[in-house]
């Protein structure tokens, strides 16, 4: 193809250019009409959601201010209040082990324990098994304080849900230092000190005998 600056020798270089000016401007009105046609479509469109949303009567009005959402501020974490009540007894009720239990116990061969203002008579019943033993705790292999710390526990929740008569193995005390019965002193002055404790006895025999005492609890709300 001849250049366009250069001169057209023939007729036939004229029509060649003519041809090559009218495919140009043939592919640029097609693409020009592929634009209107997209743009018209688009409008389309755009009209018949306004026409649905009721926008072109006036119907609805776009948002003046850009649109949020207000999220209420986190909950605070729930209060174990009956855990807090629990920690705050458990305070309260601290069991020494210095306290003296002497003048409290009965001076017979068991050595039982009754509240004041309780009869001998449940004592005596106490230890004939007269109340079933509904729980127990084993405080075998604990530290003192670990012992401690179960046992208040260990009668606190017993009473709580109404558990009127429970067994406390301590052990006879054979594999203490001198074969004395350490744990079996300490759980004596521990129970004398709580005062869900109404009296306790030595166990029967069949019960575990001189490993195990039988504790009679007050009734809730005594």
């Amino acid at each position: 193809m001849p250049s366009s600056k250069e001169p057209l020798k023939t007729l036939a270089d004229l029509k060649r250019v003519q041809k090559t000016l009218a495919e140009s401007r043939a592919r640029e009105a097609e693409v020009a009409a592929q634009k209107t046609a997209a743009e018209k479509k688009r409008l389309a469109e755009k009209n018949l959601f306004a026409r649905a949303i009721g926008a072109d009567t006036g119907a609805t009005q776009p948002l003046r201010h850009k649109p949020m959402v207000v999220l209420a501020p986190p909950q605070p974490a729930p209060i174990a209040r009956q855990h807090l009540r629990d920690e705050a007894e458990a305070l309260r009720e601290a069991l020494s082990d210095e306290f003296d239990v002497t003048t409290l116990l009965d001076a017979d061969d068991q050595m039982s324990f009754r509240r004041p203002g309780v009869s001998t008579d449940v004592t005596r019943r106490l230890r004939s098994g007269h109340w079933s033993i509904q729980q127990q705790i084993d405080l075998h292999g604990l530290r003192s304080d670990e012992a401690r710390e179960a046992l208040a526990q260990f009668i606190r929740t017993a009473h709580r849900h109404g558990v009127r008569c429970v067994r406390v193995v301590h052990g006879k005390g054979l594999g203490s230092p001198g074969k004395q019965p350490v744990l079996k002193l300490k759980a004596q002055r521990w129970l004398i000190q709580k005062k869900e404790v109404m009296a306790f006895v030595q166990a029967r025999p069949s019960d575990g005998g001189a490993g195990a005492l039988v504790v009679l609890l007050a009734p809730v709300g005594h």
